[in-house]
Parts: structure tokens; sequence; C-alpha cells
């Protein structure tokens, strides 16, 4: 998850001691740099933008001012000289207040404190699909689904029960699922790793099932279902 984020701060060589910070965070994106409140505000209405990192003391209308006169602010990481405005600042439900000069551990400190505020407040994955079979719409829950396998148009959904096949392509189905667990062995076949009962060659084993590991995918499979922790080593 990338939060996109803009620096707002009237001097030069504090935007650019920002800016380099925030390249180090690979979940951070900067999507602006404003010199004063007003180009914030301008860019908030022309783009979305999840996180602000925003200087108080600034020509014509301060940090805290505009944040209040924002409908819908995003999240703020206040950067200021200035600790007297700290309890405002924390009023407005900042993440975080950052006194200048700032530290590279005490600005990994606070935008790790975002980032744990947006993937608390993330959707939740949907733990199922909906597919159109028999003229009508099936729900199937990832926990049941123990592979899945391409068939030209069409693919072939097994689970613990039945089988189910639908009019998609494996590609469609593999940008649907958004269950870690699911692995694509072959390109023809994706496996649920939960359901794996052992490794042989190039064959997995799924209980009685069997699905093949293209030559070219299994150091990848492999690593994969390991680091997952989903199959131990030995198994």
């Amino acid at each position: 998850m990338k939060i996109r984020c803009v620096i707002t701060d009237d001097e030069p060589v504090a935007r650019k001691g920002i800016k380099g910070y925030v390249e180090k965070i690979s979940f951070l994106e900067l999507v602006g740099v404003c010199e004063d409140a007003v180009a914030l505000n301008n860019l908030l209405q022309e783009q979305p933008v999840d996180l602000l990192f925003l200087d108080i003391e600034m020509p014509y209308i301060n940090g805290l001012e505009l944040l209040q006169s924002l409908p819908n602010p995003p999240k703020v990481i206040f950067t200021t000289a200035y600790e007297q405005y700290a309890l405002k600042g924390f009023e407005l439900e900042a993440v975080d207040y950052l006194l200048k000069p700032i530290s590279f551990d005490r600005f990994l400190k606070a935008v790790n404190r975002a980032h744990e505020l947006f993937r608390q407040n993330a959707p939740a994955a949907p733990d199922h699909l909906f597919i159109k079979t028999d003229e009508k719409l099936v729900r199937i829950s990832w926990d049941d689904i123990v592979y899945i396998e391409a068939m030209e148009n069409y693919v072939n959904i097994y689970t613990t029960q039945t089988r189910y096949m639908t009019h998609a392509t494996l590609k469609s189905v593999i940008e649907s699922i958004a269950d870690p667990a699911f692995i694509q062995t072959h390109k023809s076949f994706v496996v649920n790793a939960n359901k794996i009962s052992s490794i042989s060659g190039n064959i997995i084993e799924l209980g009685k099932l069997q699905v093949p590991i293209s030559r070219s995918m299994k150091e990848a499979v492999l690593e994969k279902i390991l680091k997952n922790k989903l199959l131990k080593k030995g198994s």
C-alpha cells in the first residue's frame, strides 16, 4: 500500500530535507511539494492525498488554519520549529508533531505510525469470489478452493466438495484473488498452498489431487511457499 504524501514548507532547506527522507521510505509516494499553504490548498483540489508533512508558520495562512478549513483533511504530520502549537496540532488529530531539526529516526517513527493507522483503517479483503455458472452466480470461499485450472477461455475451480466451470481467463481470476495463499505453479494452474500435502519433483499433491509445477516456475513457487510458512521444510 502506497501512501500519497505532500510536503509543505516555506523553507527550501526544510523541503529538501523532508523530501530526502520520504524518498528512503518504500511505502511513501511523493505527489507534491508546496512552498506555502495556499499552494497546498490548490493541489488538494486537483488530486487525492493521503498524508501531509505540514509546516505551521508560513505566509498568507498557517498550516493549522489551512487544516481547519478543509472539510475532509488528509492525515497530517506537522513539521515545525515551534513547540507551542503541539497541543493544537494534536487536537486536530495529527499523526505526529515533529520539531525541527528533524532526525531521520524521529521521522521514521512518525511515518511508521501513519502506515499503521492506514493499515488498520484499510477495508478488509474479501474472503470469497462470485462466479457465473449454469446461469447463476455462485459464491465460493477462498478457503474452499483447492486449485484452479485454465482451459482456453474457461477455468475449472476445484473445491473441497465439487468442481465449477466458468467462462473466464486464468489471468482475470488471479487478479481477483485477495488471498496470498494462492500461488501460480504453471501457466494453467493456481493452487491454494494451504491445501498442499506434499511436493514430489515437479508435482504438487493436494490430498488425492495432483497439479504440475513448471520447471521455469519451480524455484519461485518453492520460495513463496516456504517464505509464507505455508509448508515447512521437511514436510
